[in-house]
Formats: structure tokens, sequence, C-alpha cells
């Protein structure tokens, strides 16, 4: 029996952008959900740091370059329709979101009340780490 699916990694040439969902490797927490294009998976490879790619500023987005709070790659994965990425990371600087958290999940929705909660903590303010020029 073969390898289920495409066993060379992601296609790039179906989708230019494939979803990530980052993890921390150790706890399992899900960290953050971004988008890699070709290049960006490429780099993440060779440099053993995760790179995304920016859809709103349409350039790779090296995690950690303005923060400090960077990602070591430990496991990449795919998912059986070669359309999807999960990066097990190190997360380096204890906050994987831009607005401070450890995780860009830090709102719950309780489902019969439909109300919001923060569940984190902020481990840096944002304002003080993204400074505009």
């Amino acid at each position: 029996m073969g390898s289920p699916g495409n066993p060379h990694g992601p296609d790039f040439d179906k989708n230019p952008l494939v979803p990530v969902i980052a993890q921390d490797e150790a706890t399992g927490d899900v960290l953050m959900l971004a988008y890699m294009n070709a290049e960006a998976y490429h780099e993440t490879l060779s440099s053993g740091r995760v790179v995304y790619y920016s859809r709103s500023r349409s350039k790779l987005w090296r995690k950690g370059e303005e923060s400090g709070n960077v990602q070591v790659l430990k496991s990449l994965y795919f998912d059986c329709d070669s359309d999807t990425l999960l990066v097990k990371v190190e997360q380096i600087g204890g906050a994987a979101c831009h607005e401070g958290y450890r995780s860009c999940f830090f709102r719950r929705i309780d489902p019969s009340t439909k109300e919001v909660t923060v569940v984190g903590k902020r481990v840096f303010d944002p304002q003080c780490v993204y400074k505009k020029s």
C-alpha cells in the first residue's frame, strides 16, 4: 500500500496560499492561524523559524520580526488534501498574538448565551511593542 494523497507536501499549484495552524509543541495549545505561500514554506523549512505570508501586507511575514516573539519549527504536518498545514512550534517570547496574548484564540463564545469572555491574559502591551514610525 502506497502513501495516501500527495506524499510531497502542500500543493501550491492548486492553492497558492494554504492555511497554517500553529500549535505549541509542549502544551498542545492552538496559537494562531495564518497562511503560507511556497516561498514562506520553503524558507520555514530551510531556516527552522516559521515564516508566513501576510495577506494584508502582501509580503512574507517572518513571525517575530517586530515583536521578538518568534516561532521555532519543531515539526510540520500537512493534511490529506495537501491544502492545510499544521506547524508545531516552540513559541519564544510567550505570545503568538499581535494583541499581546499567548494565543490568538483568547476569546470564548458561550454557545447558549452568545456572551464573549476573554480567557487569556495579556503577555505584552502591543502599543509598546509595535511602535509606528
